[in-house]
């Protein structure tokens, strides 16, 4: 497994980002972890927060949980990528951890909101970015209440925020509606390896080695 794992990477230059973005309760978290689980090449990035974890969220696989303090202490450094307040807890990702997965070869998974994925834009155009959609409102309220996680007035409040993030959906490469689970892994999937065969993404030395 470790040499085909090896295999696959030397093919490729360096890794390529993929920004995924949809409104919470979606399922753009779920979707990400059942490709991650499929594809040894696949890494996620994970970002730093200064919210609670949640049960079952682990330091340094979910989130790297820090304190407002060493948050707004590594912002003043630049040593995020993009950063963002929501509901009052920060979010950011760190330069530092995108530089080592990408020199490795890996492709990096970045699961963050629209606010994040517009301020990487501006520095990461190469990046491949695919918003993801519930089916319909309803079916998203229907998901955030059966989370069980938050009062009807944060609902109330996803629900307000998801319709001004989607109005960014035009910023994105792709669009993927997530009725199905199955077929939407599929989809993002699909793009995954897509974006791997791209001329720009093969290593030119293997072609030279061909042309010998």
């Amino acid at each position: 497994m470790a040499k085909s794992k090896q295999k696959e990477i030397s093919l490729k230059r360096e890794g390529t980002l993929f920004v995924i973005s949809a409104p919470s309760g979606t399922g753009k978290t779920t979707i990400c972890r059942k490709l991650l689980k499929k594809h040894d090449t696949l890494k996620l990035s994970v970002s730093y927060t200064t919210r609670p974890p949640r049960k079952g969220e682990k330091s340094g696989i979910d989130y790297t949980f820090v304190t407002k303090e060493k948050f707004k202490k590594m912002i003043d450094r630049g040593e995020f990528a993009e950063w963002a307040m929501v509901y009052g807890n920060f979010y950011g990702t760190a330069v530092k951890r995108l530089k080592q997965l990408n020199k490795a070869g890996y492709d990096i998974i970045l699961d963050i909101d629209t606010r994040g994925a517009m301020q990487l834009k501006n520095t990461y155009d190469n990046a491949v970015y695919v918003f993801i959609l519930p089916p319909s409102m309803q079916t998203l309220k229907d998901r955030l209440i059966s989370r069980k996680t938050e009062t009807a007035d944060i609902v109330k409040k996803r629900l307000e925020s998801a319709r001004e993030e989607i109005s960014f959906y035009g910023k994105y490469d792709y669009i993927i509606i997530n009725d199905i689970l199955k077929y939407s892994c599929q989809e993002l999937e699909s793009i995954i390896l897509a974006t791997k065969t791209r001329i720009a993404n093969t290593d030119q030395k293997l072609i030279n080695k061909l042309l010998k």
